[in-house]
């Protein structure tokens, strides 16, 4: 399924019958609603990996991966150090830490410095996934207070990949959507019930 690591110099691992390798996820406040919202409308057999930075309080360990893994038919793991990616399976970025995507296709946890204030930042998921998958990624922002998010999708559109927004009116919290939106590299404007869709059309189409 996997195309060897030196058969493609430079190159992440590639996934079968995919356009797209990666979907990166980025939400705050009204997340875990939209979150359900997509990941119960996508196929089991769903042929990319997904990487979702959700933020959380930092002194609780959280319960997303088996709240989601509920109402989704893909694998939901919080992430761990050195996780490979894997089709249909979605990678939560642990409370209090930044997830990132390395050009191998392995994910690395790190407590580096908050990103205005946030630790996972959206924006620096996005920065690694840009660097490693360019034109095979998709970022997705999701209702949220302020603007994680914003300055990642202007890596993941400079290197050729594309960006899907939730619109205004179907997010809870239209701060972070709004945000990304402006910044003009978004290639949908979606309300939340047509995202999914959108990702399978994307992805597998």
């Amino acid at each position: 399924m996997i195309q060897r690591a030196e058969d493609a110099e430079n190159y992440p691992p590639r996934f079968a019958n995919a356009n797209f390798d990666i979907v990166a996820i980025a939400s705050s406040a009204g997340g875990l609603k939209a979150l359900t919202k997509i990941l119960s409308t996508l196929p089991k057999d769903f042929t990319a990996a997904i990487a979702l930075v959700q933020h959380l309080a930092p002194q609780h360990r959280s319960l997303m991966s088996e709240i989601l893994t509920r109402h989704t038919a893909l694998k939901v793991k919080q992430a761990q150090q050195g996780d490979c990616l894997t089709p249909g399976t979605v990678y939560i970025a642990p409370p209090d830490y930044h997830l990132l995507v390395n050009s191998d296709g392995t994910l690395s946890l790190s407590q580096s410095k908050p990103v205005h204030f946030l630790r996972p930042s959206a924006d620096l998921l996005f920065a690694s996934v840009a660097a490693s998958y360019k034109d095979r990624a998709i970022a997705v922002v999701l209702t949220g207070t302020g603007r994680d998010g914003a300055t990642g999708v202007e890596a993941i559109h400079k290197m050729g990949g594309t960006v899907i927004a939730q619109d205004k009116k179907s997010s809870e919290f239209a701060g972070m959507p709004s945000a990304t939106i402006n910044t003009g590299n978004v290639d949908f404007i979606l309300p939340l019930d047509q995202i999914s869709a959108t990702l399978v059309t994307l992805v597998m189409g």
